[in-house]
């Protein structure tokens, strides 16, 4: 099928973002207005010691990231339209160097006010005219021991220059690097792997193109696992020197902190999986029995066991079916579907140029946006409601709170467009009969144990290469891969899943590893989101108006309690249970089919 040019895309399937600026020509006089805006910013340097000069330079800072934000949002997604387009280009260019220039004119900002005292912050905090920022003063004021001097803080800034070199060699090693040796497939046509076509190959219903994409990947990583396990190493101690520096108790304290999260969770997510393996195990041996193996492999844990019964419809057609799956969620909320269905809020339709994927995007003041690059299949359906998912987040956040309370946290971030995904695939359960309803349940059961079971076996594996830096023990390839190995026995080998020799190299192909501590919140939202939505198709309206409060909450107190607001308690047991209970049921429901 031919590509079309984005002027041949209709207008109706084309997002509006003169709703954030009316044209390019606005665009060029905001920018020279910001400019000149920040040129002011050093006013307050040295003045940060008095309320009122407090609450002026939070507000001035405010107006300015404001307009940065607008500015950036709009040149960066007039570039996705059409990455060619050089004057897009261009514009994302001088927006970054405007925004570095600006953010070093403010540095002093987050180092002067954390200078003063703690009572000082908390009284600031709570005081009328600061409601706007009485979380983030009293964050600061939490986390007051941990910030350093002004000298100290600069200095840090400057480590920060080359901090992320160990992230940065990885992924130059990981993207351009890395060699995969060719192997012939089971139709003698020569393979030459790479990573997308590696997930592909698992999905392969021939099981000898699976093995030899399995021995081809991991060969690769154990050829050079001494190289990777340096840079790897190397970003453990260095994650160990901030975490020394400002004088946390352990790496794990200090990565949570950053989010305002309970170090707890992160415990409380790791015993509760551990202690529900078992569950795993059951479907491992169901999977075993449906392909017909006396063994499974790890190569064998990706390939369905139920075909797709894929949804071949039009845009228009999956707009509906995700109106009608989000029903639940009352008429407000599908008014606001409707608007974002025919008044400009998503660009659907793939064109040349266009930058790949799916993501939803926007900035205060205006409504959220959304980018597709919709095809006619059941997985398109999902991004849809996926991403909408995302866009309801951001609207009910920035018309509920002040900019400086509207941005949530990351923990939280994928909560709402799980919820989507889950009521999408409740309603398409409903009304499905044979091998589709077959296939929508093994959907839901290979997205819980890639997403909870996986996510948390990797971050048991942080938490323990970290322990082994804090405790002066050595960090090398073979500490790692052994560690990696005995971790993956844990979680495979009881179900019957042979522990493949070269499962032991996975750990260094996972680029989320140098960014510590992040992939256990895929665990947590998919679990905060299973129980909303359950919540809300066996409660109702009671249910909705609870998950409207944790839409509407944004960044305005901790995640974790804003997830209690939706009816979740993560520092409690009763969501893991319950969301393990709902896998266990769909197992049984897709065995008695």
């Amino acid at each position: 099928m031919k590509i079309r040019n984005r002027s041949e895309i209709e207008d109706k399937y084309k997002w509006k973002l003169e709703d954030i600026i009316p044209s390019d020509e606005e665009w060029e006089s905001l920018f020279e207005q910001t400019k000149k805006l920040g040129d002011g910013l050093d006013k307050y340097d040295g003045k940060l010691d008095r309320a009122e000069n407090i609450l002026e330079c939070l507000k001035f800072d405010d107006t300015i990231n404001e307009k940065l934000e607008r500015l950036y949002v709009y040149a960066k997604m007039r570039k996705d339209e059409d990455c060619s387009k050089e004057k897009y280009l261009a514009m994302v260019e001088r927006i970054n160097n405007l925004l570095v220039e600006l953010s070093q004119k403010s540095a002093y900002i987050q180092p002067q006010l954390s200078a003063n005292s703690k009572e000082f912050l908390l009284d600031l905090a709570e005081r009328k005219e600061f409601q706007d920022y009485s979380y983030s003063l009293g964050l600061m004021a939490k986390n007051k021991e941990h910030t350093l001097s002004t000298e100290e803080e600069i200095l840090m800034a400057k480590v920060g220059l080359f901090s992320g070199i160990f992230q940065e060699a990885f992924g130059m090693f990981d993207n351009l690097d890395v060699s995969f040796k060719p192997f012939k497939d089971s139709e003698g046509n020569k393979v030459e792997l790479s990573h997308g076509l590696y997930g592909l190959m698992l999905q392969s219903q021939e099981r000898r193109d699976r093995k030899k994409a399995f021995e081809s990947m991991f060969g690769a990583y154990r050829d050079m696992i001494n190289t990777v396990a340096s840079i790897y190493t190397g970003n453990v101690k260095k994650n160990l020197f901030y975490t020394q520096a400002r004088k946390y108790e352990s790496c794990l304290d200090r990565a949570t902190s950053g989010e305002d999260v309970p170090k707890s969770v992160y415990e409380r997510l790791v015993k509760c999986i551990d202690g529900s393996l078992g569950s795993l195990h059951k479907y491992l041996r169901y999977r075993r029995e449906q392909l017909g193996y006396k063994t499974l492999h790890m190569y064998d844990l990706h390939v369905p066991i139920v075909q797709s019964a894929s949804k071949g419809v039009e845009y228009e057609e999956a707009c509906k079916i995700v109106k009608k799956a989000l029903a639940p969620m009352g008429e407000e909320y599908a008014k606001l579907l409707d608007k974002a269905f025919n008044e400009g809020w998503i660009d659907v339709q793939e064109n040349k140029g266009k930058r790949s994927g799916a993501y939803s995007w926007g900035c205060y003041g205006t409504h959220p946006y959304v980018l597709l690059n919709y095809q006619k299949t059941t997985h398109d359906i999902f991004t849809i409601a996926h991403e909408l998912g995302h866009a309801m987040h951001s609207y009910y956040s920035n018309e509920n709170q002040p900019y400086a309370k509207a941005e949530y946290k990351i923990f939280v971030a994928e909560v709402a467009s799980t919820v989507n995904e889950v009521l999408l695939l409740r309603y398409m359960l409903a009304g499905a009969e044979g091998d589709e309803k077959k296939y929508l349940l093994s959907y839901l059961l290979d997205m819980f144990r890639t997403t909870v079971f996986r996510q948390t076996q990797f971050a048991e594996f942080e938490y323990q290469a970290h322990k082994f830096a804090e405790e002066g023990k050595p960090l090398n390839a073979q500490t790692l891969s052994d560690t990696y190995y005995k971790l993956n026995e844990k979680y495979y080998k009881t179900a019957g899943v042979e522990n493949d020799e070269l499962i032991k190299y996975e750990w260094a192909r996972i680029p989320h590893f140098y960014n510590a501590f992040y992939v256990y919140k895929y665990a947590t939202g998919l679990i905060s989101a299973l129980c909303i939505a359950d919540n809300i198709l066996n409660k109702g309206e009671s249910a909705v108006a609870d998950y409207k409060k944790f839409l509407k909450a944004g960044g305005s107190m901790p995640p974790v309690e804003i997830l209690k607001l939706a009816g979740v308690d993560l520092t409690d047991e009763l969501p893991y249970k319950q969301a393990m209970k709902i896998f266990d049921d769909t197992l049984a429901e897709l065995t008695k089919l």
